[in-house]
């Protein structure tokens, strides 16, 4: 009985850490790094979205709303995640800081990183694949995603924050509607949100995707629709032609109709609405394993 009763703390300890988080969880529980004060628009957060264990197939997906780095986006965070979970995949919605807040790069990119760490550093008490966690975005989430799939970087090997010990790249990305360059076809106002009002010319350079992709960017999926009158179709073309370039697999769909922002196919999540991208989404996520 003594024996027992020494186990049970260890025991509770052991279920309490692999149990499934169901509310927001900030990526910094004490005070994420730059943070300009203590409101919910300064703490950086990840909602989690279990699959069904009966359909789970320990895939997931830190999913980056858009909002032209001004706002966050509903409809491209909640609905995604319940997409994803149809089909097995667990989501995480991240709430990233926002140019509106008074946040610049690299704080957006540092949360993106931070979230892909969370993930990956409790994959196994989550019941997740640490080598299949992938990211995806739309808009300037989209953006944001980019970013993190080629600005990534292996983690620190011998910080304090076991955390930030693992890599921050993706398995792979899912690029709607992204925002990619920050040249002349960009969105005017993500890329003021994101850098300020008189970037130079280098931090323009560096967040602008297409030219950072190389030979480690992990495959993606990107589509676009040529309808689309805020972010122009070039973007997702420019960035395909560098996947190609790099010899990086991806997926491009191109779709005639659909106004930018159109999530899943409408703001309500009806699969009777649903885009086709969609379906061609799904094929390709069962390609890249992270579908049974």
């Amino acid at each position: 009985m003594k024996n027992l009763l020494r186990l049970l703390p260890l025991f509770i300890f052991t279920s309490m850490a692999q149990a499934q988080p169901t509310n927001a969880l900030p990526l910094w529980p004490d005070g994420a790094p730059g943070a300009l004060g203590t409101a919910g628009k300064d703490i950086p957060t990840l909602t989690p979205f279990f699959a069904d264990p009966a359909k789970a197939t320990g895939a997931a997906m830190v999913i980056c709303p858009g909002g032209g780095y001004r706002g966050l986006a509903a409809h491209e965070g909640k609905n995604y995640a319940l997409w994803l979970n149809e089909q097995g995949v667990t989501a995480f919605v991240l709430k990233y800081r926002l140019g509106s807040a008074g946040y610049h790069h690299p704080i957006m990119l540092q949360d993106a990183a931070r979230a892909m760490r969370t993930v990956r550093a409790n994959a196994t008490e989550w019941k997740l694949d640490p080598k299949r966690i992938g990211i995806m975005g739309s808009s300037a989430g989209g953006h944001l995603a980019a970013t993190l799939v080629t600005h990534f970087d292996a983690g620190t090997p011998d910080a304090a924050d076991p955390i930030e010990r693992q890599s921050s790249r993706p398995d792979l990305g899912i690029l709607c509607y992204p925002v990619i360059t920050m040249g002349e076809k960009t969105h005017i106002g993500s890329k003021t949100n994101l850098l300020g009002g008189n970037p130079s010319p280098e931090l323009v350079k560096l967040l602008s995707n297409e030219l950072q992709v190389t030979k480690d960017t992990p495959p993606c999926f990107v589509f676009h629709t040529a309808a689309d009158k805020v972010v122009p179709v070039e973007n997702s073309q420019e960035f395909a032609a560098a996947l190609q370039r790099a010899g990086v697999p991806f997926d491009l769909h191109i779709y005639k109709n659909g106004a930018h922002g159109m999530g899943l196919g409408s703001r309500d999540y009806d699969p009777a609405q649903f885009h086709p991208w969609t379906k061609d989404c799904s094929f390709w996520l069962k390609e890249q394993g992270f579908l049974n």
